[in-house]
């Protein structure tokens, strides 16, 4: 029996329970379908710092250069940047917590918790997200002015000019019309997420902390995924090393 055989059953079972009246709703609903050998889910595609620069510039006056810039400098999923609430973050502290994901299901936008103890995380921030936060803060401030009464006060921090959650899909479709604007190498945004973590790899950071950031279980996921980013750090290695030894005291 195949895992997508197992997910598909188990699928089948929840929704006869809820039909019969056992459970409210279908916990299947909210998990992620097993991938597909084929189906492109794997393909990986980065920026470099410099494509990575020259994106935010072009993008600078996007209503959503926040939340382009808070995913890329801190490598959380589209769906964890969407669920992030004004609880979730300390910019005194330059810190905030993941805590939960909004994931399209069926037309409808989902509350989801992290999948894994890993996923429930705090991630640092840098001084410029802090600010890029800060300057968040403020234009939503205006747009709840502008729409007064009609406001919607979701806590989101990033939200649909009336304060509502933003749809998830609809998130994507803007950053494919953001990344023609600078005619860089098409990437997915969930590829910015893979931006932040081969960058951080590249400059040196341990993989331990990259994964932490990323919410990811092990370091070996870590390792294994972001495989494309070793040979440099193997050959600085190396070379770090024999200065070490042949060094002149």
């Amino acid at each position: 029996m195949t895992i997508h055989h197992v997910h598909a059953c188990l699928h089948k079972a929840c929704k006869d329970a809820v039909r019969w009246g056992h459970i409210s709703r279908n916990p299947l609903d909210a998990a992620d379908p097993p991938r597909k050998k084929g189906d492109g889910t794997k393909e990986m595609k980065t920026w470099t710092k410099e494509q990575l620069r020259a994106f935010l510039a072009s993008a600078a006056d996007d209503r959503l250069y926040g939340l382009w810039h808070t995913i890329a400098f801190t490598g959380v999923r589209r769906g964890e940047a969407l669920g992030l609430r004004w609880s979730d973050v300390d910019l005194e502290n330059a810190r905030l917590s993941v805590r939960r994901a909004l994931i399209p299901i069926n037309g409808e936008v989902v509350a989801s918790e992290p999948k894994t103890a890993k996923g429930r995380r705090v991630v640092a921030l840098d001084p410029a997200t802090v600010e890029v936060l800060k300057a968040q803060a403020v234009r939503q401030l205006d747009e709840q002015r502008e729409w007064d009464d009609l406001w919607i006060d979701s806590g989101l921090v990033f939200a649909a000019e009336n304060g509502a959650a933003l749809d998830p899909e609809s998130v994507s479709r803007y950053w494919r019309q953001a990344v023609k604007k600078p005619m860089l190498p098409p990437i997915r945004l969930h590829d910015l997420r893979h931006t932040h973590a081969t960058l951080a790899l590249q400059a040196g950071i341990h993989p331990k902390v990259v994964g932490e950031r990323l919410g990811r279980a092990t370091v070996s996921i870590t390792l294994d995924t972001y495989s494309h980013a070793i040979p440099a750090m193997q050959e600085e290695a190396a070379t770090l090393i024999a200065d070490l030894v042949f060094a002149v005291k």
